[in-house]
């Protein structure tokens, strides 16, 4: 629930802004900013949200995350108002419009915060109204730069009908001798709306059970493969009656009915009519050594799944441990980890890594490693390139959010494709390249072999000088 106008007075009148000097904003969501407040010997902070069902202001007592990101609004308040000193901080009428006018220097700015369920803003403007900055942007009402917004003059404000309003008891269980900010501030910490503990706790456990159950199902799969392939010796087996029964088969046969040496009696093996006796021995060795191989491929998936499924669980006991709000909807944003990749995480990613103008490149050295990226360490829209004719490299653009990779970053995998690739020597070549999800893998083909579709070509001339800078950017292990 959102605050009614009875409310907001009593908060403002509990906090007595005016004389206080903002020091800096904090906007930890698109519709939640901090101010933090100094003066009369303390300090505070003002939290404002926005959030449908939940707007509000006061004064918060729980630590405030930063954004990873520095988000716009908080950039120009901090910008325009920082080191401002509050003159004056009321609501204007009964109207659940708080006015806040800011002096700094030769200017005077009037923060104007909304708190309208359903159309919540907090504009600043300057003291003819024209519009310096919106938390929200809306142009067809004037809510944006250059805009106009003046609610004090009535022919502009919007007056919805009066209604009676009482102020509500906010955390009836909490000790009365806490001030109005206080009860009101650990009341939204429960029962916030979108940011309340309840809601972000709900929404930690139906991503996270959603994800477990997930890699659960698949860990199920590879583990019937696993039984599949660990009857691989099976198929040696046939291979060794058939040779040692050749005399036996003959062109056209369907089956070869013979004593098994391994586990006694007799045995039925299925033939490929198609095939000689010997060539079909061959065939079942062939599977057998795939088998072999897609084995220890498929314990590594199994393994590595399992690690993965542990650290889910705990990092959805980590968030909902967490007592307070704002910080849990940071982890939930960042997944419960911090967002930039560390060193750790680093060491264990296989092949090259470089780091080049905030774009992760990455090079698997050999099938192995183009493998184990391909597997575990891109997703769909990583951009993928090889070299053209010629046995080489997988080399990975990982994707930024909103960006596209920039030519001189794809210049720069390309010269890595060519690079570690056999056409080397060449000096120039053809690449191929396509998003990682447009990758398919050949069947019964070498470890880490992908049909590209949707490719595209880029051919590149090899740059001594370009390479001498990527493998300053590399990352070391």
């Amino acid at each position: 629930m959102s605050l009614n106008w009875k409310e907001i007075d009593l908060v403002l009148s509990d906090l007595d802004l005016a004389g206080y000097q903002i020091q800096k904003a904090v906007q930890s969501a698109y519709d939640v900013i901090s101010l933090r407040l100094h003066g009369k010997g303390q300090t505070k902070t003002l939290l404002i949200s926005l959030s449908p069902g939940a707007c509000r202001l006061h004064e918060t007592f729980r630590a405030v995350p930063k954004n990873d990101k520095p988000l716009r609004f908080a950039e120009f308040l901090n910008s325009r108002i920082t080191n401002g000193w509050i003159e004056e901080a009321a609501q204007l009428g009964d109207n659940r419009i708080v006015r806040i006018i800011v002096h700094l220097g030769l200017h005077r700015f009037r923060l104007y915060i909304r708190l309208w369920s359903n159309a919540a803003n907090f504009i600043v403007t300057d003291e003819e109204g024209t519009v310096l900055d919106a938390m929200r942007r809306l142009p067809k009402k004037g809510e944006t730069t250059g805009g106009h917004y003046y609610p004090e003059d009535p022919t502009e404000a919007v007056n919805p009908p009066r209604r009676e309003y009482e102020v509500r008891e906010f955390a009836p269980e909490v000790p009365v001798e806490l001030s109005f900010n206080e009860k009101i501030d650990a009341f939204y910490a429960e029962h916030g709306g979108q940011v309340s503990l309840e809601a972000l706790r709900e929404q930690a456990r139906k991503r996270y059970e959603g994800q477990m159950g997930r890699l659960g199902a698949s860990l199920e799969k590879l583990r019937a493969k696993e039984a599949d392939f660990a009857a691989a010796d099976k198929l040696k087996q046939y291979g060794d009656i058939i040779l040692a029964n050749l005399g036996m088969i003959k062109s056209g046969d369907s089956w070869l009915e013979a004593d098994d040496f391994y586990a006694g009696g007799t045995i039925r093996i299925p033939l490929d009519p198609k095939k000689s006796a010997a060539a079909q021995a061959e065939h079942y060795y062939e599977q057998y050594r795939k088998a072999k191989n897609g084995l220890a491929d498929i314990q590594d998936e199994i393994k590595a799944g399992e690690a993965e499924l542990v650290e889910l669980e705990k990092t959805l006991v980590r968030l909902l441990e967490e007592t307070n709000p704002l910080s849990l909807l940071k982890l939930l944003k960042t997944g419960g980890v911090k967002a930039a990749p560390t060193l750790g995480q680093d060491q264990k990613r296989p092949g090259l890594s470089f780091r080049r103008k905030d774009w992760l490149i990455i090079v698997g050295r050999d099938a192995a490693e183009n493998d184990a990226l391909l597997r575990r360490h891109v997703k769909g829209n990583d951009l993928w390139l090889h070299a053209r004719d010629y046995p080489g490299s997988y080399v990975f653009i990982k994707q930024r959010s909103g960006k596209t990779v920039p030519l001189d970053i794809l210049l720069d995998a390309g010269n890595l494709g060519i690079f570690y690739s056999k056409g080397r020597n060449n000096g120039e070549g053809d690449l191929f390249y396509t998003p990682v999800k447009y990758l398919r893998r050949a069947k019964d083909a070498p470890k880490g072999t992908v049909l590209p579709t949707h490719e595209k070509n880029l051919h590149v001339k090899v740059e001594e000088k370009r390479l001498r800078e990527l493998e300053a950017c590399r990352i070391e292990k």
